[in-house]
C-alpha cells in the first residue's frame, strides 16, 4: 500500500528519515517521493501500524486509495468510480470529502471536485451494498482528501482520525500552544541527543519538555491513543496490538537525562506539570528514575547545570501573545542566555523574519517553517567556541573573527 505522511513545510527530510528508521522495529518501508509537506512511502499493514504509533514529525497520515490523471471532471468520475471502494470502506459507513486541493491543474474549482468525487465513490458503494444512499452522520464517515498536482489526481483516506500531534497527554494548552509534531521536529532538526541536557526557558504549556522525554525513554508517541484505521475494512486489531506491545517494550524510563524548562507564569507552569504527568504515565507506568523538571522561573535566573547542552524554545510571536513591540523586548533580554550558557547550542523558533536583530548574534543556520497559513523561522546559534589566548604584541588590536559583523544573513542590520 501508498501512504502518505503529511507534515509542516520545511520539516520533510526529518519525516523522510524517521520513515526509514521505523525499519528498526520490523517495519518495510520504501520512500516514494518528497514534496511541499508531503512523504509518500510504500509499507504493508505491519507498516502501517508501526508508523501511526510511532512518527513523531508528522501531523497526520493518509492512505493512497487511487491515484489517476484526469483533465476535466467526467476523467475524475470515471476514475473515482473504479476505485474499490468496498476494501476501504465498511457496510453502514459514510464518506465525506473532508478537502480538496489542486495545483497547477486544470481541474481547479475545488468545491466541484469535492462534489463529483463524493458523487462518484457513493455510487459505488452503493451499488457494492445495494442501499440507496451513504450514512451521512459525520462521525461515522471515512474521511476523504483530494490533492491534484498538475493533472494528476491522489485520493487520500484518512487513517487517523484525530490528527498524529493530539498525543493525549495535553490536558491543558497555553494562549498559544506548539504542536507536538512540531515540538519533535525541531528536537531532531536541532541534533539534540539524551546524552546531553536541554532547556526550555518559554516552556508554555511544556510541549518541547515533553517531547524531549517521550524521545529520550523510546516511547512512542501513538501509544496513548487509537486510530480511524480501526474502523476501515482492512483494520487488522491483532497486528496493531503486536505492533503496541514491540513498542512498549522498547520503552526505557530508567534513562538518565537532564530535561528542564521554566515559565514566569504560576498557571502555565502549574498546566504544564499536569501536562508532564499524564505524558509520564504514557511510559507504561514505569517510574521515571531521573523525570524533567518545570520550573517558575524568570530567564534571567537560569544558569547552566553543564558545561554542554541545548536550548530548544518558542518565544513569543507577538501575535496572540503579546503585540510584536512586546516580543521585540522578549528577543533582545533572551541575550543573558547567550551569558548564562555559553557553551550551549540555542535553538529558536519564531515567526519574527528579524529575530537575529533583537538577539544580538547571526544564527548559524536558519530554516523556514510552513504550518498552515503560519510561516516561521528555525535559527540555530552555535556555542561560542573557546577563545585561544593571544600570545603576539598586538593582542590589545586583535580582531575577534566570532564577533558578529554587524548585519545578519538574511540581511538584518544589528541594533546594539
Amino acid at each position: 500500500m501508498v501512504l502518505a505522511a503529511l507534515c509542516s513545510g520545511g520539516f520533510e527530510k526529518i519525516l523522510s528519515n524517521e520513515i526509514r528508521k521505523l525499519k528498526s522495529a520490523g517495519a518495510d518501508c520504501r520512500i516514494i517521493d518528497s514534496t511541499f509537506g508531503k512523504v509518500r512511502f510504500e509499507t504493508d499493514i505491519e507498516g502501517l501500524y508501526y508508523a501511526l504509533l510511532s512518527l513523531r514529525t508528522a501531523d497526520r497520515l493518509m492512505i493512497e486509495a487511487a491515484s489517476f490523471p484526469a483533465v476535466d471532471f467526467d476523467e475524475l468520475f470515471e476514475g473515482t468510480r473504479s476505485v474499490r471502494w468496498e476494501d476501504y470502506i465498511p457496510k453502514g459507513m459514510g464518506l465525506t470529502v473532508d478537502k480538496a486541493r489542486s495545483n497547477h491543474s486544470q481541474l481547479a474549482a475545488e468545491t466541484s471536485v469535492q462534489a463529483v468525487a463524493h458523487k462518484a465513490a457513493a455510487e459505488r458503494l452503493c451499488a457494492h451494498y445495494r442501499q440507496t444512499r451513504l450514512n451521512e452522520d459525520p462521525d461515522k464517515s471515512a474521511k476523504l482528501r483530494i490533492h491534484i498536482e498538475k493533472d494528476n489526481v491522489f485520493l487520500m483516506l484518512d487513517i487517523c482520525g484525530e490528527p498524529l500531534y493530539k498525543r493525549g497527554y495535553r490536558i491543558r494548552g497555553g494562549v498559544a500552544p506548539l504542536r507536538e509534531s512540531a515540538a519533535a521536529a525541531l528536537l531532531l532538526q536541532s541534533l539534540w541527543k539524551r546524552k546531553y541536557p536541554m532547556y526550555d526557558p518559554f516552556c508554555g504549556s511544556g510541549t518541547i519538555v515533553i517531547e524531549a522525554a517521550l524521545y529520550a525513554w523510546d516511547v512512542a508517541p501513538g501509544l496513548g491513543r487509537r486510530f480511524a484505521v480501526s474502523n476501515l475494512a482492512f483494520g487488522d486489531t491483532a497486528i496493531e496490538n503486536e505492533a503496541r506491545a514491540v513498542l512498549s517494550e522498547r520503552i526505557d524510563a530508567s534513562r538518565p537525562v537532564q530535561i528542564y524548562g521554566s515559565d514566569g507564569d504560576t498557571a502555565v507552569v502549574a498546566a504544564a506539570n499536569a501536562n508532564l504527568e499524564r505524558a509520564v504515565s504514557m511510559a507504561g507506568g514505569k517510574r521515571a528514575a531521573y523525570p524533567p523538571r518545570i520550573w517558575l522561573r524568570k530567564m534571567e535566573e537560569s544558569r547552566s547545570p553543564r558545561e554542554e547542552g541545548f536550548i530548544i524554545t518558542n518565544p513569543p510571536y507577538g501575535r496572540r501573545l503579546l503585540d510584536r513591540e512586546g516580543a521585540e523586548d522578549v528577543y533582545r533580554s533572551m541575550a543573558v542566555l547567550r551569558a548564562n550558557f555559553p557553551a550551549w547550542k540555542i535553538n529558536v523558533l519564531s515567526a519574527h523574519e528579524g529575530f537575529e536583530t533583537f538577539f544580538g548574534e547571526n544564527a548559524a543556520r536558519c530554516k523556514k517553517i510552513v504550518s498552515g497559513a503560519v510561516e516561521t523561522y528555525f535559527y540555530e546559534f552555535d556555542p561560542v567556541p573557546k577563545q585561544k589566548p593571544e600570545h603576539n604584541r598586538g593582542e590589545k588590536n586583535a580582531v575577534n573573527r566570532n564577533a558578529p559583523t554587524g548585519k545578519s544573513k538574511r540581511g538584518m542590520t544589528y541594533t546594539w
